[in-house]
């Protein structure tokens, strides 16, 4: 299927491994062109390399920056050769708070973890939509998690901040915007065989007392699916949200996570 989608310029954000780097890869498989966002420059080069192989005839633009800040954010949208903020498609991504107990957070982590996971983003698009609306297409994907729609008792920062976002794209994607070509949806990522979903082994293991691998194994044994998901075919569905042919899909939260999420609705 060709997603119409080639010459086109998007953001990933957290691109430089996981799930962004999945993203990342989908989309420049396509021919889009890309300005790549991570905080650490060396594992962003080689990312940024190696998408260019894969992708020779398409731009390929590495920002090592920290987008939770208002200088990093225009560093990416301001970057050289870029489109500015005539972007096609955004795709927001920053790590997640790390795990624990609401009881040892104080407001100061509450404030960091909601200004990564809910304002960042919003930064971000209030920044590149209206020209979305005004060329009379845009594609903004939010990767979010599952915990969103299924909370995780040790990622309650997460749970908090990023639902805060779900409610703010529920607003946004059913607004004017909707009838210029402009669509925002939230992708919640469910157990994906990445770094983050290694931490939040690693706590549960902490807290529990069993082993790393037995943590592992009885994870994976709760997914109907029967393992992880891998960060290429989260990109791919990254990819259809993206295209000319998802245009009539906005306000939804796509769960990818191999069958775990009970509910039917």
């Amino acid at each position: 299927m060709d997603l119409g989608i080639a010459g086109k310029w998007a953001l990933v954000c957290g691109a430089s491994k996981g799930l962004g780097f999945g993203c990342a890869k989908a989309l420049a498989q396509e021919g889009v062109n890309l300005i790549i966002n991570a905080r650490n420059p060396e594992a962003l080069e080689a990312a940024r390399a190696e998408l260019q192989v894969l992708a020779p005839t398409a731009q390929v633009l590495a920002v090592a920056a920290d987008i939770t800040t208002e200088a990093g954010r225009k560093s990416v949208l301001t970057v050289e050769g870029g489109p500015g903020l005539d972007l096609d498609i955004l795709v927001t991504n920053a790590g997640g708070p790390p795990p624990g107990d609401f009881r040892d957070w104080d407001r100061e982590a509450w404030i960091k973890a909601v200004d990564a996971n809910m304002l960042t983003p919003i930064e971000l698009i209030r920044a590149v939509v209206d020209g979305m609306a005004e060329r009379g297409f845009g594609r903004i994907v939010n990767i979010t998690s599952s915990a969103v729609k299924a909370p995780i008792d040790i990622l309650g920062l997460s749970n908090g901040a990023r639902s805060g976002l779900t409610g703010f794209v529920a607003g946004l994607a059913r607004s004017s915007i909707a009838a210029r070509g402009v669509t925002v949806n939230n992708l919640l990522p469910g157990k994906f065989d990445t770094d983050r979903l290694r931490t939040t082994f690693q706590a549960a293991s902490n807290k529990s007392g069993k082993s790393l691998e037995q943590v592992r194994e009885l994870q994976q044994a709760l997914v109907p699916a029967g393992r992880f998901g891998t960060p290429d075919e989260f990109g791919a569905i990254c990819a259809f949200l993206c295209s000319r042919h998802a245009g009539y899909l906005t306000g939804q939260n796509i769960l990818p996570d191999g069958g775990m999420y009970p509910g039917a609705y």
